[in-house]
């Protein structure tokens, strides 16, 4: 168990699983591979911070603000691109 990434829907699907269970939060925990501490963590944001608890809303628009850039910039090769091969006389 090192440092690893979960993803928002992971993390709030073992909460609820620990908040339903009839088992402790180490069996929780344990059920799915991560440490305990992370799970009571993550129960804590839960409480304090609601459905933004797992960063829903500015992670998301962050990466489609990248998406976007990105296919700008895919736009922009294709045009210098066909640009370049006009130059050079290519089809």
């Amino acid at each position: 168990m090192g440092n690893r990434t979960y993803s928002p829907e992971f993390k709030l699907q073992v909460v609820l699983e620990a908040l339903q269970s009839d088992g402790t939060d180490a069996e929780v925990a344990r059920a799915y591979d991560i440490h305990p501490v992370t799970l009571s963590n993550w129960k804590k944001k839960l409480k304090e911070n609601g459905s933004k608890a797992f960063g829903g809303g500015d992670e998301l628009k962050e990466k489609k603000d990248k998406i976007a850039k990105l296919e700008r910039m895919v736009g922009q090769k294709e045009v210098e691109i066909a640009l370049l091969k006009n130059f050079l006389g290519e089809s």
